[in-house]
């Protein structure tokens, strides 16, 4: 795993998370619980309105958990209830934090490989709906990580399970002085979450 990655895992304080957040987060632990013990394929859909932050941001977190923690045979995948693009500076944010991006089409909405460990396949990253041909179809979970997406999107075919892990909206502080800091503070958010919930996991 990219050093600077595994630095900034190991910092992260799963103590600091309040305990109706760890209440929350027992269902996702369960899930995953489960499919370890069956020794079965994890396959995790993160679903958001836009597909363009918040899903991003978990979709490749819960990725490099499960390479942390040494979780096989996890594939971690995010979608939209509509279609935009991936936001640039939720990309620039993981690539401050030691994720290797590269941006691999041009257009509205580029593809991004994301990578972890460089023996690793890398995470592909654009916006897309959670029904999209790339996601899974069957035997996944729908974690939804905006309330909005949450509330407008009642029924996920294909779902097995469906997870609530609602983060607040970066968005709320683009093109202000607090832009960069408020994209760092939910990244973390994010990663300090998985770590608890994938911490949690016997193998």
């Amino acid at each position: 795993m990219n050093t600077k990655i595994h630095h900034l895992i190991t910092s992260l304080n799963t103590d600091l998370i309040a305990q109706d957040r760890k209440d929350l987060l027992k269902t996702f632990t369960k899930y995953l619980q489960e499919k370890v013990d069956a020794n079965q394929e994890i396959r995790l859909n993160f679903i958001c309105t836009h597909n363009s932050r918040r899903s991003h941001l978990s979709q490749v977190w819960a990725q490099a958990m499960a390479h942390f923690y040494g979780i096989p045979n996890l594939f971690s995948y995010s979608g939209g209830t509509e279609a935009t693009a991936m936001f640039h500076v939720a990309a620039k944010t993981l690539s401050n934090q030691g994720f290797e991006i590269k941006q691999l089409s041009e257009g509205t909405n580029p593809i991004h490989s994301v990578k972890y460990d460089q023996d690793k396949h890398p995470i592909i990253c654009f916006s897309k709906t959670f029904d999209h041909a790339f996601n899974p179809k069957s035997n996944f979970a729908a974690i939804m990580t905006c309330s909005s997406a949450d509330e407008n999107c009642p029924y996920v075919a294909g779902a097995e399970k469906r997870i609530a892990m609602t983060f607040e909206d970066p968005k709320a502080f683009d093109n202000t002085p607090q832009q960069a800091e408020k994209y760092e503070e939910r990244s973390v958010q994010i990663a300090t979450e998985l770590k608890y919930v994938f911490s949690l996991l016997e193998k």
